[in-house]
């Protein structure tokens, strides 16, 4: 009979693992159970334990056994300062009832558990932790609202620089039109005059048909007038 590990050191709150091993052989036919036992300073060994042959595991509140066999395991939960102590399993036959086989001894040293750091800062921080996100929610709020100020600047800005011909409320201005200029015809009334050489004057009757006369006219110098 084998029992492994031979030594544990864990912390308080942790789960020790420990392992014996059997060996019986195949024609012996034998039943047998298997026991745990601890001892503390040297005292009086305890049965803390214990799990048959036909048995595939035990749990009590403290120990899980399960049968792996030839190897079956032992489980202390939960461990206290006080499961620190020498540990060992029995296997006893029953085709011989006197005949008790004993393994090793293992120790077990539990040591305190680990302090948490900074569990007196923990509350602290989630305290402040509401209020960081305050303000931040409260500034983008204000971020948000910038832009929607600066894209409604923009807008008016665009809309009412477009035309040169619209005043700021939208109402285009008309230009002041000019009467037409009217202009006014003149007539120069003047006298035409005929020059004749000294000729003698025909009768009408002895004037030959196709005859051409010709004129000069004569244009004064250009003198204002007056238009009535």
């Amino acid at each position: 009979v084998t029992f492994f590990p031979a030594k544990l050191t864990l912390p308080a709150g942790d789960s020790a693992t420990f392992f014996c091993n059997i060996s019986i052989g195949s024609d012996s036919g034998s039943e047998y159970s298997l026991n745990w036992y601890k001892e503390t300073n040297h005292s009086q060994p305890q049965k803390i334990a214990g799990i048959s042959q036909n048995n595939p595991q035990t749990k009590t509140e403290k120990y899980l056994l399960t049968n792996h066999t030839p190897a079956f395991k032992i489980e202390i939960l939960n461990l206290h300062q006080n499961d620190s102590g020498s540990y060992y399993c029995g296997l006893i036959t029953f085709y011989e009832p006197d005949k008790v086989m004993e393994s090793s001894r293992s120790h077990l040293v539990v040591t305190a558990a680990p302090e948490k750091t900074n569990a007196t800062d923990e509350p602290e921080i989630e305290e402040d932790n509401p209020l960081d996100h305050a303000k931040a929610v409260l500034l983008g709020i204000l971020l948000l609202a910038g832009v929607v100020v600066l894209l409604i600047f923009g807008y008016l800005t665009v809309t009412y620089g477009r035309g040169d011909d619209k005043s700021p409320t939208g109402v285009s201005l008309q230009k002041e039109e000019k009467p037409p200029v009217v202009s006014v015809s003149t007539v120069d009334y003047g006298v035409l005059e005929f020059q004749c050489d000294q000729c003698t004057q025909v009768p009408p009757e002895t004037w030959p048909v196709n005859q051409t006369e010709y004129a000069t006219i004569v244009f004064p110098e250009e003198k204002p007038t007056t238009p009535k």
